[in-house]
């Protein structure tokens, strides 16, 4: 059980901590389209990521997949730049860009996972199982997403409702910070 706490607390630190300002805009751009009423579509999104996030942990941690660190730490912003980029170019097609999230979400996932691999890998090789940590820490991790995901829809219900913002002006301002936040990291990471 203290394992299984231990990777809880690493999960929601992994989103949660002022050190994961890439999974915070991730998230960000990923649901800045959405509104409360669509709960069960944002829970699907964060799901998926979460899912794809931990089939690259965990085939990382039994070495099956990895990928040098540069590349990784590179590719994970450049995935928050094309979903920004997605949302800004697709604003009028709500309903293409429903379904495209969900593939995103699952596969960039898989990138994200990749980003706490080479720590995972040394502290879950202390075990003897990794079923336990890695249920912890994805438990945590997606805890700390709903989290992060219910503070964004209390803000845009607060400026939808009380300062009558438009949604198509919040998506379109939310996504460009975003994008020219990630492009930033990404310009800066550039692996060669």
């Amino acid at each position: 059980m203290q394992d299984f706490l231990l990777y809880l607390k690493l999960g929601w630190e992994h989103i949660i901590s002022l050190d994961a300002l890439d999974h915070q805009l991730f998230v960000l751009a990923l649901i800045a389209m959405y509104t409360f009423k669509e709960w069960k579509k944002i829970l699907i999104l964060v799901t998926a990521f979460t899912i794809g996030h931990s089939v690259t942990l965990a085939l990382s941690i039994l070495d099956i997949v990895r990928l040098p660190s540069d590349w990784v730490e590179f590719l994970i912003p450049l995935t928050i730049v094309l979903t920004a980029l997605g949302n800004i170019l697709m604003k009028n097609k709500k309903q293409t860009q429903d379904k495209t999230n969900y593939y995103l979400a699952l596969f960039f996932g898989l990138i994200h996972g990749l980003g706490f691999a080479n720590t995972a890998r040394v502290m879950i090789a202390k075990s003897q199982s990794i079923a336990i940590p890695l249920l912890g820490f994805n438990i945590g991790l997606e805890v700390g997403q709903i989290v992060i995901v219910l503070a964004i829809l209390i803000l845009l219900f607060i400026l939808l409702s009380i300062f009558k913002i438009n949604k198509k002006d919040w998506i379109l301002f939310v996504s460009s910070g975003v994008f020219a936040l990630a492009l930033k990291m990404t310009l800066e990471r550039i692996p060669f």
